[in-house]
Parts: C-alpha cells; structure tokens; sequence
C-alpha cells in the first residue's frame, strides 16, 4: 500500500469528523451535550421549598436556547413560574414563590437546548424531587408581654418630622423625654400628649410608674427579639436570596443569612390564626412606593420581622407586622404601617401614618 496516500486520507478523514464537533475547554467533544448533573437529584425527597433547581451539562451551552419553554417545572399538570438563567454550563430556575410542602415536582429540559455550537442535546432530561413537609406544629406567637402595649418602643430616641398620624402609645427609655422630638408634646404627671398621637408618650425619666413600667416593656422586647431570633428549623431557608419583591409568602419560619430587600410588592398569605416569623441577619430594605398586602385572613398582629441591622421603609411604602429591630427603624416621608415599630435604638418618622394591629 502507498504509505503517503495512506497518511492523506487519514488526515482528511480526521478534518471531515472534527469540523462538525464543538470545542469545550480545548477538549474535542464527538456527541451530543448531555445533562451530566441535576439539583435536586430525581428522586430526592425532603428538598428545601426555597431551593432552586439546576442542570449542569458536560459542554458550554447556548443561554439564548435555555429559558421558560425549554427548562419547565411542573406540579403535576401545572407549571410552576419562575425565573431561567444559564450561564456557561449551568442553568438554573429559580421559582417565583416558595414550593409547596411535602410536594413532587417534575423537571423537563427539551431537546430545544443546544449548545454553543448549536447542537442540540440528545433526548430530554427528566427528572423529580419532593419537598418537605410542613413543620409538624405551627410557629406559636412571639410573645410581646408588656412591648404590647405600644405601637412604638424605642431605647435611644424617637424622633418625628411634622405632621405624622399616629394611633397607640409611644415609649422611649432608657433616654429621656428630650430625645422624643418633633411632637410639640404637652406634659402631664406620667405621660404626655400630641396632637400628632391618638395616645399618650411615656419616657423614662417621667415619674413612676411610668419608669418602671417601661424598664419592664424594653425587657420584654428584647426578650421577644431573642425568641424570634431563636425558633430552630426554619420552613424556608434564604428564599429568594433575600429578594422578596413578588413573592406570595405562606405560613411558617424565614430564615436569611443576609439583608433582605422588597423592591416590589409583596402578598403575605394565609388564615387569621397563621404565623409567620421572618429571622433576618443583615437589614431590612422596603423600597418607595412599596406595599405588602395581606390576604386570605392573615393580621398583622402575627407577623413577625427579627431584624439583627436596620429596618427602612421607602417613601409612600406600606408595611404590614410587628417589627424587632436591634437596631434603628426608619420610616421615610408618607410610609404608612400597620404593626409595632420596636427598636432597639431609634425610630425616625416622617409625616407617617402609624396604626398598631388588629
């Protein structure tokens, strides 16, 4: 045999095979991309309601072919909305609200996946997964005891720019009556009043027993605080990655190891005997013109935010729940709420409307 003729058609035949192959890390790849690993694994149960889900491939694919039709979660017959991002081999779907407990879900990636090169992978991938259960018994109430007593409770000041609207009474201790600005207050023996307030102001260096008295609540309070920040097994776990804006949010345990945002509203959804703790780490962030609504029965009275940094509420927002703030609270111009505002150092208002629960 002619051994150049021989070496030729070799290396043509090697041209013809490679030219229609794509390229991943410099490694010549012969077939189809295929799905190499799933999160959560088919068939996994007990999976986290807040978790994402996500497909690796064995090559770089095409994000442009990975979206809402070609990554479907459904729930039986329905599909479950949510966001599709892809990015190099991964792709992910993020739902929008949290999943529902102790509930299988399937997975589809179509064949309408391709990679880089335009290859589309071979056959679709299925898969399924189930999710918790629910906690076996519903979260108690934080227990206020004597915080409940005010719809605004702060330990450094309480300061007001003219004119607020607001329906309950006001403490403020260890500081003095001085750090309540902003109320043109009139002082009587044990309280004060405003205009401003359907209620009295109570500080601590007004006579007994109003010192007393409020000793005691900023106690409870932080008594409170710890409670909530304290309630083990969380139902949700960094849900959204502490993006709740759109977000519809059931009953149970939140549990964030970040700050948390609601850039847009939000639903709180669930029976008039419902409880919601939201365990937040960094701070709390309502952006302007903002509003979370309250559905299907659920008070105010059993909402509760543990925040470990700040609370801030955007202009013209309206939010909803108890507040336990380690530190500031603040309330920019015409924020509205409905709750207790209880800080551990100061709360700022600004012309707002404050109304204590149901």
């Amino acid at each position: 045999m002619n051994t150049k003729k021989f070496l030729t058609s070799l290396a043509f035949a090697s041209v013809v095979l490679i030219s229609g192959c794509s390229n991943d890390d410099d490694n010549i790849i012969l077939t189809s991309p295929t799905v190499s690993t799933t999160a959560p694994t088919d068939n996994t149960t007990n999976v986290e309601r807040s978790a994402d889900i996500s497909a690796t491939f064995n090559i770089e694919m095409d994000a442009s072919t990975i979206n809402n039709t070609t990554f479907v979660v459904k729930q039986g017959t329905t599909v479950v909305p949510g966001e599709v991002t892809s990015s190099g081999k991964i792709a992910t779907f993020t739902p929008t609200n949290a999943l529902a407990a102790g509930t299988t879900y399937d997975v589809l990636i179509t064949t309408g996946a391709k990679d880089i090169a335009g290859n589309a992978i071979a056959a679709e991938k299925n898969w399924s997964f189930t999710t918790k259960n629910a906690s076996a018994n519903q979260q108690a109430i934080v227990n206020l005891k004597t915080s409940v007593n005010y719809v605004i409770l702060a330990k450094s000041a309480i300061n007001n720019s003219p004119t607020s609207d607001i329906t309950g009474d006001l403490g403020l201790s260890p500081s003095a009556t001085s750090f309540i600005t902003g109320f043109s207050l009139t002082d009587f023996t044990g309280y004060a009043t405003s205009a401003q307030i359907t209620g009295n102001v109570y500080a601590a260096d007004m006579v007994s027993p109003t010192s007393d008295n409020l000793t005691t609540a900023v106690e409870d309070m932080i008594l409170a605080y710890t409670d909530a920040a304290g309630r083990p097994t969380p139902d949700f776990l960094d849900l959204g990655t502490g993006n709740l804006g759109g977000k519809t949010l059931t009953a149970g345990l939140y549990k964030f190891n970040s700050s948390v945002t609601l850039p847009t509203n939000v639903t709180i959804s669930g029976g008039a005997n419902d409880v919601w703790i939201f365990q937040i780490s960094g701070d709390l962030t309502m952006g302007a013109n903002v509003n979370i609504t309250l559905a299907g029965g659920a008070q105010a009275k059993n909402i509760f935010w543990q925040v470990a940094g700040e609370a801030t509420f955007g202009a013209t927002s309206h939010f909803e729940g108890i507040l336990l703030s380690w530190t500031a609270i603040t309330f920019q111009t015409g924020a509205t709420f409905k709750g207790r505002a209880l800080a551990g150092t100061a709360v700022i208002l600004d012309a707002n409307t404050v109304v204590g629960p149901n």
